[in-house]
């Protein structure tokens, strides 16, 4: 049974090793967001471009500044515009917020500490300290890099990239992912069980957790407790996608044939046990042209063991610097455990006064523990209590 860590590092290395060739795409700028940069960006001009007004106000000289005025106005510019005359000691022009400001501008004095009479304009006089100037390439100088290579885009990479003119973006073609369900006691949740039989949730949890990772995913759909109806499926699914993804029949029931099923279509089994707390059964593995993961039916197992595990493995495999967003945060309420054989994983709330709770959680069937978690609380290996107010790590989810 191997460690999270090596587990983790076992996973990583063989998408590594195999990462030849990454395929790319254009996409729309539109498109873009949630996708990861296959290039970096550069800058295509100064930011900002040429010096502008911050405020909406006269652009003068300092020492007419000082000693209120009186200025006489030459003209109005409005954003966008160009400036027609130069600005001299004693004359102003008026400019609005984002406008160029004129040629021997020193400072902007504000509409607000200033007023107009017959063509002039006066101020109770100020330091003309706080220029109100936005300086040209002050936020960024034409060709400096802007976006590295492998960052998953976000809203605010949207607007960068609109500003150095990508009106098309390249990213890395999403990786194909292949979802399948075991289990006889399963039905989709269109139909309804029988007394023995659940709906299954694990792959419409699964599809939608490898969506917003960004990858193609495929589902299956459930396949039987036995090898003629499993096999005929899993070998359909690594032959379409990059990665395949089982949920059940990997723990140690008579009915678990996942593990050796793989195996028989050409999966090298790297692991199949980690020492942690849900997801102990969780399995992965490498084949010719494809990865495979083997993670438990249960369906808090298979979510947190996704966003552990999985989920870095597609990211990483697409090119992307990622790794998940950790806290440490004190613990609100005092927790033990009778077993520390494991690392484990427990659902939590973050509280506005920047603790977390850990939610009531019954074990890795609890499927509702999962609607308010905000996070994964992390109990290492070997730890059997931790105290109130004790920091423990916190992943984000």
């Amino acid at each position: 049974m191997e460690t999270f860590e090596k587990a983790l590092q076992i996973v990583l290395d063989a998408g590594q090793a195999s990462l030849l060739k990454q395929d790319f795409e254009q996409v729309a700028l539109e498109d873009a967001c949630g996708r990861v940069l296959q290039q970096p960006v550069m800058a295509d001009r100064d930011m900002p471009p040429f010096d502008k007004s911050a405020v909406d106000g006269y652009a003068c000289k300092s020492v007419d500044l000082e000693r209120g005025g009186p200025m006489r106005l030459l003209e109005v510019v409005a954003a966008g515009a160009m400036p027609l005359h130069q600005v001299m000691e004693g004359c102003c022009v008026k400019v609005m917020t984002g406008a160029m400001v004129p040629e021997g501008t020193e400072c902007v004095l504000m509409v607000e500490e200033a007023w107009e009479v017959e063509g002039a304009v006066c101020c109770a006089g100020k330091s003309g300290r706080k220029t109100n100037i936005c300086v040209q390439g002050e936020d960024l100088a034409m060709g400096a890099q802007v976006l590295d290579a492998g960052i998953v885009i976000q809203s605010q990479h949207i607007a960068l990239l609109a500003a150095m003119g990508y009106a098309r973006v390249q990213v890395a073609a999403k990786i194909k992912v292949g979802v399948i369900s075991t289990g006889d006691e399963l039905v989709e949740p269109w139909e309804s069980p029988q007394a023995a039989q659940i709906r299954n949730s694990n792959s419409w949890q699964l599809m939608a957790q490898c969506r917003a990772a960004g990858a193609l995913a495929t589902y299956y759909g459930i396949a039987k407790d036995s090898v003629d109806s499993f096999a005929p499926v899993l070998a359909a699914a690594i032959k379409e996608n990059d990665v395949v993804i089982v949920s059940g029949g990997v723990s140690m029931g008579d009915f678990d044939i996942v593990p050796q099923t793989a195996q028989s279509l050409g999966i090298n089994i790297l692991f199949d046990r980690v020492a942690v707390q849900p997801g102990k059964p969780t399995t992965f593995g490498v084949g010719t042209d494809c990865f495979f993961f083997g993670l438990p039916g249960n369906p808090v197992s298979s979510f947190i063991q996704f966003e552990l595990m999985v989920k870095p493995f597609l990211m990483g495999r697409m090119g992307a610097h990622y790794a998940p967003l950790l806290l440490r945060l004190p613990l609100s309420h005092p927790f033990t455990r009778k077993q520390a054989e494991r690392m484990a994983h427990l659902p939590a709330v973050i509280n506005p006064v920047g603790s977390c709770t850990l939610i009531d959680y019954h074990g890795s069937g609890h499927i509702t523990a999962l609607d308010r978690a905000q996070g994964i609380v992390r109990i290492p290996l070997g730890v059997t209590s931790v105290s109130a107010g004790t920091h423990v790590e916190v992943i984000l989810l």
